[in-house]
C-alpha cells in the first residue's frame, strides 16, 4: 500500500477515534496530494508515488516548523503548541533523518573526494551531498556541516 493510500485510510481511523488533530492533518495531506497530482498533469483521483507523497509531507512539515518559529517569536505559544502537535503527526510519516554527526562525516569525505578547498564552491558541495542523501538528511544539517568545514 502506498503512503497516499495509507493516509487516505487513516482519515476513517481518525474519525472513529475522534482524534481531531490527526484528522485535520490527514485531511490536509490528502488535499495537498490531490493538488500535487493535478499540478503534475494528472487527475484529482490519481495516487501519488511514494517519492512525490514524501515530498508533499516534507513540505507540510517545513511549513509547520516555520509557523512554530513565527508563533514563538510573536509571543503566541498556544498557537505554536497546535502546530507542534501537527508536526509530530507529519514526522511519523517521514523516514528517520540521519544524525548530524553522520552528515558531517559524509560532507568531509565528499569534500576530500572532490578536492574542493575553495569556499566559493561550498554551494556545489551542498548540492552534491544532498543529491546523495535525498530523503535521508535534512538540508539545513547538510548546509551547516559544509559551513563548518569551511570555517
Amino acid at each position: 500500500m502506498s503512503i497516499h493510500e495509507q493516509i487516505k485510510n487513516e482519515i476513517k481511523e481518525a474519525m472513529k477515534a475522534k482524534d481531531t488533530v490527526k484528522l485535520s492533518v490527514v485531511r490536509g495531506l490528502t488535499s495537498a496530494f490531490t493538488n500535487e497530482a493535478v499540478a503534475k498533469g494528472g487527475t484529482p483521483t490519481d495516487i501519488l508515488s511514494d517519492e512525490n507523497a514524501l515530498a508533499v509531507i516534507k513540505r507540510a512539515s517545513n511549513q509547520r516548523k516555520d509557523a512554530i518559529d513565527q508563533f514563538v517569536t510573536g509571543g503566541r505559544p498556544e498557537l505554536a503548541e497546535n502546530e507542534q502537535a501537527e508536526l509530530v503527526i507529519l514526522e511519523s510519516y517521514l523516514p528517520a533523518m540521519m544524525p548530524f554527526d553522520e552528515v558531517k562525516k559524509i560532507a568531509e569525505t565528499k569534500k576530500a573526494e572532490l578536492g574542493i578547498d575553495d569556499k566559493a564552491k561550498a554551494g556545489q558541495l551542498v548540492g552534491m551531498i544532498m543529491k546523495d542523501l535525498t530523503g535521508r538528511a535534512d538540508g539545513a544539517d547538510v548546509k551547516k556541516a559544509v559551513d563548518e568545514l569551511f570555517s
